[in-house]
């Protein structure tokens, strides 16, 4: 078993904290993004989509996507359960995580391609202007998720998550975005601070 990781992009740091938390040692492929390398035939030939992380098992099979491959560990290892535990508690992991995915970190996302000089060559057409229009949606959401993370510690609930694992990773992305986190938003920044002084954070 290998994993094909990409540094500190954004996806393979949440397949590695995800192992952290797990206690799981996986042999990690360095893969240099910034000179392409997740575009070289080796890896277009894992995946087509020429995106890191890449797992391979050890009868070669393939699987892609972080949130994929962090399921796969899940039921390999359930404890700590990352996905939430019983039927409530995976649905509300569940739904968070697509909360914190589709309305901040890919909100984040689309500013950093489309806005910064270092995506030029990755995100063609890099659009400007849909950049700068994903900022205010990243930063109306952060607002809901303060008012959410009032009552509770965490993204879904008392347990921490991949949801706060997704949430994390898309608040350190932010700043390369240059997308700030507004100064209200109290419940979040605690929220931040908790889980960033998790040891996994350095993962």
């Amino acid at each position: 078993m290998k994993l094909y990781d990409g540094g500190r992009a954004p996806n393979p740091r949440r397949v590695r904290i995800f192992l952290a938390e797990k206690g799981i040692e996986v042999p990690l492929v360095p893969v240099d993004m910034t000179a392409l390398g997740h575009k070289a035939p080796e890896i277009q030939q894992l995946n087509p989509l020429m995106r890191l992380p890449v797992l391979e098992l050890d009868d070669g099979t393939v699987l892609t996507e972080s949130v994929a491959i962090c399921r796969y560990f899940e039921e390999l290892n359930p404890e700590p359960a990352l996905f939430g535990k019983g039927a409530l508690g995976r649905a509300q992991v569940e739904m968070w995580q697509r909360r914190m995915e589709i309305n901040l970190m890919m909100q984040v996302g689309h500013a950093f391609r489309h806005i910064h000089p270092a995506m030029k060559e990755w995100e063609v057409p890099q659009i400007t202007e849909w950049g700068e229009a994903n900022k205010p949606k990243a930063v109306e959401f952060l607002r809901l998720f303060d008012r959410e993370l009032g009552d509770r510690p965490f993204v879904a609930g008392e347990e921490y998550s991949i949801a706060d694992i997704t949430g994390m990773i898309a608040i350190d992305f932010m700043k390369p975005a240059r997308i700030e986190l507004p100064q209200e938003c109290a419940n979040v920044r605690r929220w931040y601070e908790a889980v960033k002084a998790r040891p996994s954070a350095e993962a």
